[in-house]
């Protein structure tokens, strides 16, 4: 089992993000100290109420800082890009990161930004496959020339290609079962949602493996899941902890209207009791322990992210439940 960290770098209007910066960089360093594999940085755009550092120059700062961490965007919002700027962007970052880049790619569910970037949800499906096709291109013949119904290229060549041949792996993040198909089609994994109910999941799992049997495809060998964690003396004590700062953010994602491109049944317009029902890793260590060797059992993922620290919480107490995990959930999890 691999762990990896996500960093939202999601923080309240006001806050001095110099300051904010510095303790997530600080928390990707500790991150290689204490042994975990990966830093994952997610990506929005206009997301007001929060400030937000972009993805990709923070983990080009983290490339610098902790060069043994495997480094994923996780998610790139396709469907708001063109092609030859995330092929650039991101071959570059493979070069910085010496080859431990991978391609997280999503569809993005938010109209605020689809309209800001000249686009719209309906066209998100058909425009993100259109750009990782041309991406995957550029990154694997010299010189490119498509023309599809949302993007152009006249013999166009990424001037930087990334170290890992033909391409970084690609991990595409999906809510829905139409993202899922495209995940089995298009990409190396499906990078299974912090949102969806297990039982969820597991229905969401049969879709995922008819469809790498509709192409041909063997199960992946490397399975990544997200989930927000938080670990103390009790899973009582871990609710009280966690709820100020998760109940936040989850209550900015149902006004963002996340829950809306979800299977019914998994809305967020629910009770915090209710919402951290079936989704969040909450308890003692051993608590823990089992809930991700449960999912370890039962769907085969080897890879887990976690979302540690959200929006208001002391980057302190995310620290404690870094070394904390590190300490006794990891070893356990692996032991077992």
């Amino acid at each position: 089992m691999r762990f990896g960290l996500m960093i939202r770098g999601q923080y309240p209007l006001g806050d001095d993000m110099r300051v904010r910066l510095k303790e997530d960089l600080d928390a990707a360093k500790f991150a290689e100290d204490l042994g975990f594999d990966m830093i994952g940085k997610g990506s929005h755009y206009s997301s007001h109420p929060f400030q937000y550092i972009q993805q990709i120059p923070f983990l080009c700062q983290v490339a610098m800082i902790a060069p043994k961490l495997r480094l994923c965007p996780g998610v790139v919002l396709l469907p708001l890009h063109s092609p030859l700027h995330v092929a650039e962007e991101l071959g570059s970052l493979d070069v910085m990161c010496n080859g431990k880049l991978i391609f997280g790619a999503g569809i993005g569910y938010r109209e605020v930004e689809f309209n800001a970037f000249g686009t719209t949800q309906k066209q998100s499906g058909p425009r993100f496959e259109e750009c990782l096709t041309a991406v995957k291109r550029l990154w694997s013949e010299d010189f490119v020339s498509m023309e599809g119904s949302y993007f152009k290229l006249d013999n166009a060549n990424c001037t930087t290609m990334p170290v890992q041949k033909p391409m970084p792996p690609v991990w595409i993040g999906a809510n829905a079962n139409v993202g899922i198909r495209r995940a089995a089609r298009m990409a190396d994994t499906w990078f299974i949602n912090p949102h969806n109910k297990i039982d969820t999941i597991a229905q969401q799992m049969e879709v995922y493996k008819r469809a790498l049997d509709d192409c041909g495809k063997p199960f992946p060998e490397e399975l990544p899941m997200m989930r927000e964690v938080f670990v103390a003396r009790s899973r009582a004590e871990a609710i009280r902890l966690a709820r100020p700062s998760l109940e936040a953010k989850y209550k900015a994602y149902k006004d963002w209207g996340q829950d809306k491109v979800m299977p019914s049944g998994d809305a967020f317009n629910i009770d915090f009791e209710d919402l951290m029902n079936d989704r969040f890793l909450f308890g003692s260590p051993a608590e823990v322990t089992e809930q991700i060797l449960v999912l370890k059992r039962r769907f085969g993922v080897n890879t887990m992210i976690l979302g540690i620290h959200w929006v208001g919480m002391p980057a302190s107490l995310a620290m404690e439940q870094m070394q904390l995990i590190s300490e006794e959930v990891f070893p356990a999890v692996r032991a077992a």
